[in-house]
């Protein structure tokens, strides 16, 4: 991951599983920060539109893990380009919903090796503060949905033939993968974790951000 670059915002990273969860994290993670008066603002998956064409190109017909990988880097290099870095240098909190880890998580469950996804997304900031999305219905594995998150998009777009890839034992393992440490503190936003979290975020801001910054236009609430 590369370093963090320099700049009056702050880049707030939250992984997950599932796409529904993630993006129920996402928000109640934006509204703790804008009560407490800090800008906050949300970059989520597939802002390239590369997800979308690839579903329609596909026609349903099976793709890989290392294809859809791919996708993923260019899509969220779009995202830095476009969303994230944007709105990181007019002041804003931005949330990445998701990031790196939850297509590195799910890549490695689905057999690519670790060190070839980290250093595919190797371009990516390093995030202020890391968190992992609330889960819920744990004990499911993915359905295969083009319209929901990262790994039920993949579902649905692997062969029929790799039930082993959205299998709940799957997700049980990037479930456990997200909340692990990797050498920082990663925040669970669940329960009093949305808090916790939005107060290290404050507390990690520069004492010159000012919570009324000007909301981007490329950003997204």
């Amino acid at each position: 991951m590369a370093p963090k670059t320099h700049s009056p915002g702050r880049l707030i990273a939250i992984d997950g599983s599932r796409g529904a969860d993630l993006a129920r994290s996402a928000d109640r993670l934006a509204t703790a920060l804008r009560a407490q008066g800090v800008e906050a603002v949300i970059s989520r998956w597939d802002a390239s539109g590369l997800f979308g064409e690839l579903a329609q190109a596909s026609e349903r017909t099976s793709a890989s893990p290392r294809t859809l990988s791919l996708v993923y880097a260019a899509d969220l290099a779009f995202r830095l380009r476009w969303e994230i870095r944007t709105a990181l240098a007019a002041g804003a909190v931005v949330i990445a919903a998701p990031y790196v880890e939850t297509a590195v998580t799910f890549g490695t469950g689905c057999g690519l090796p670790e060190q070839w996804l980290r250093e595919l997304l190797r371009f990516a900031p390093q995030p202020d503060v890391q968190c992992a999305a609330r889960e819920r219905k744990r004990d499911r594995g993915w359905k295969p949905r083009l319209d929901r998150g990262y790994p039920e998009y993949c579902a649905a777009l692997f062969a029929p033939s790799s039930p082993r890839l959205v299998s709940r034992t799957a997700r049980a393992a990037m479930i456990a993968a997200l909340a692990a440490p990797r050498g920082r503190r990663v925040y669970e936003l669940s329960g009093s974790g949305v808090d916790t979290a939005a107060k290290a975020i404050i507390r990690s801001r520069p004492a010159a951000s000012s919570p009324g910054s000007s909301r981007p236009r490329s950003a997204r609430r």
